[in-house]
């Protein structure tokens, strides 16, 4: 089976103005609401106040058209700004709630994107740099949509304004409504530039996220080979990369904005001189002038915002793209696709993993399995395994020579190039899928542990009551620790566990494994940081487990002791198997990591005379 051949087709990018529908109909009443609100507070408030202006103004000269006096006039002019206030909380509400809803289902899009990929394959990037799309980009796409109403509620206004402003004086109106035009006419000339700016900007500050992230995750490699400084440089020189961009990007978009605020302050003053030529000859009441004043600043602010909106067309987008690469074998509606977001109440439980008579393993055999790493083109090939149930299996080889690539092409973290893979003679089409708890847990060379409590690593969410968590703390010979940690299994471990020394980690990792009571117990290297007591009762312990099946990477010899079948891998070839004493007399590998497993304990008698 190939990758190629579970890969789903790949389609064209999602164009943003379908990712702005599926987002508006995934919280349509909260959006209507913050329609209908915008229009009420941008527009019918507006034009409700510069009539009752122009009114009330009129009627302080003697040319009230309505007969109502002054007071009455305020008295209106209060009521309105009382719905305005109104209007506001409650478009607050809508316009957040839509903002928070729509972001949390992209991000939890995205995550179930890329969780269905290939571990070794997650993300096409680097993790500081999904880490900017996740938090900024979608920030970005959401607020673009959630702008929208408010460009809405501000046309209302408009046409009432245009409407009104027309049936005073034609000529004023239209010269207050020219910079609509040539703003619109400036945004399409420059905002290809814009796009590309805002790209580059995101890229960078992309690139440092990623840097810092790494920074974190290095620091006792970076003290080891005394590169603080060498480090620094780089992270200088990133931030320079980065600096420049942003002032590019910043300073366009500052000079762009510039622009379209002279363009409406010449029309502003264009309309000032000739409402005052009109005032003076009559033409003009001073409830005119006013209603002209109310309406000059709102129009000035929606023909600012029809260039901002243009622009935010094109950074949404930007923005959408680099969210569509995070998930490069997703159909492209998937980002939007509707679904649960949880945004109160309880969060809904973990499901427990029950297991069924299928999960039961009785042997596992993979044929042929292959994969190249596309950069250096190393990886496995042509390698065939079979478990028992009850096995234990060895991988061992020297550095580089496919160890880990091979459990990870076996559980679906790297994608087979070649190969089949049978659970009890059923083909198994989705590795990744059906390698996971009850029938398999797998523990990698470096664990991924979390910042917060021991309790809550070994658990991930299952609940306590359904599991023996005292009894996978003892299979992972780690209750002897807690007795030194301040808090027991309430200890916070800190960001990847560095609050505990790397023995504890794995083991933790371990207990996180049994806790499962999986079928197939997959370790990758588990006891390299253990001492040979503490190695050595882990693996007694594993092997009391009723019906246990390990399949381990290893080169330490009470593993290699143990073992019932050992595969011994070079250069990504499978050169032997067997048992152990078969293969120190026949294999010429194996003999090599004895003989150096060896030389690093002097006290250490060899088995083969």
């Amino acid at each position: 089976m190939t990758e190629s051949a579970a890969s789903p087709p790949r389609s064209r990018p999602l164009p943003l103005w379908k990712a702005v529908w599926k987002l508006v109909t995934f919280s349509p009443g909260y959006y209507l609401a913050s329609i209908l609100l915008r229009s009420i507070i941008f527009g019918l408030v507006v034009a409700g106040v510069a009539t009752l202006n122009r009114a009330y103004f009129n009627s302080l000269t003697g040319k009230a058209e309505f007969g109502w006096n002054p007071y009455t006039l305020a008295a209106l002019m209060l009521g309105v700004a009382l719905v305005r206030a109104a209007a506001i909380i409650l478009d607050i509400t809508a316009a957040y709630t839509f903002f928070f809803r729509s972001g949390a289902l992209l991000r939890k899009n995205l995550i179930e994107q890329i969780l269905r990929r290939p571990g070794g394959q997650a993300i096409p990037g680097s993790a500081g740099d999904a880490i900017s799309r996740f938090r900024d980009d979608v920030d970005e796409v959401v607020r673009f949509v959630s702008e929208l109403p408010f460009s809405i509620g501000s046309t209302t206004m408009i046409v009432i304004a245009f409407i009104q402003m027309l049936g005073i004086n034609a000529q004023i109106t239209f010269v207050l409504f020219v910079p609509l035009v040539v703003i619109v006419f400036m945004a399409s000339r420059f905002i290809g530039r814009v796009e590309t700016l805002h790209a580059a900007n995101r890229q960078a500050a992309g690139s440092i996220t990623d840097f810092i992230g790494e920074i974190f995750g290095a620091v006792q490699a970076v003290k080891i080979a005394d590169a603080a400084s060498r480090l620094a440089a780089r992270f200088r020189a990133l931030s320079e990369i980065r600096r420049k961009a942003a002032v590019r990007d910043r300073l366009f978009s500052e000079f762009f904005q510039a622009l379209l605020s002279n363009v409406v302050s010449l029309g502003t003053g264009a309309v000032m001189i000739l409402a005052a030529q009109s005032l003076r000859t009559g033409q003009f009441t001073l409830g005119d002038l006013v209603l002209f004043i109310t309406y000059m600043g709102n129009v000035a602010n929606f023909v600012l915002q029809v260039g901002f909106n243009i622009a935010a067309y094109k950074m949404g987008r930007v923005a959408l793209q680099r969210l569509q690469t995070l998930m490069t074998d997703a159909l492209s509606g998937e980002l939007v696709q509707h679904g649960p977001v949880y945004m109160r109440g309880d969060l809904p439980l973990v499901p427990f993993p029950e297991k069924h008579p299928s999960d039961r393993l009785e042997v596992l055999d993979a044929h042929n399995l292959t994969y190249r790493y596309p950069e250096n083109g190393r990886g496995i090939a042509g390698i065939n395994l079979s478990l028992r149930r009850g096995s234990f299996t060895v991988i061992t080889g020297r550095i580089g020579s496919g160890k880990s690539t091979l459990l990870r092409v076996l559980l679906g973290l790297l994608p087979m190039q070649e190969g089949e893979i049978f659970w009890n003679g059923e083909i198994v089409r989705d590795p990744a899928a059906a390698f996971v708890p009850p029938r398999c847990a797998y523990t990698a060379q470096v664990p991924s542990l979390f910042s917060e409590s021991l309790r809550d690593n070994i658990l991930l969410g299952l609940p306590e009551d359904k599991v023996d968590l005292s009894g996978a703390i003892y299979q992972a010979v780690l209750e002897a620790d807690l007795n030194s940690l301040d808090q027991g299994l309430d200890t916070l471990i800190g960001p990847k566990g560095v609050k505990i020394s790397g023995g504890q980690r794995q083991r933790a990792a371990a207990a996180r494994m049994f806790v499962r009571n999986p079928e197939l117990l997959v370790f990758d290297d588990l006891s390299s940081a253990l001492d040979v007591e503490t190695e050595t009762q882990l693996w007694e312990r594993v092997f009391a487990r009723q019906g246990a099946t390990c399949l381990v990477v290893s080169h330490r010899r009470p593993a290699l002791r143990r073992a019932d079948h050992i595969l011994v891998l070079k250069e990504g070839q499978l050169v032997a198997e067997g048992l152990l004493d078969e293969l120190l007399v026949t294999c010429e590998e194996m003999q090599h990591l004895w003989t150096r497993d060896a030389n690093n304990d002097p006290g250490f008698q060899p088995r083969v005379k």
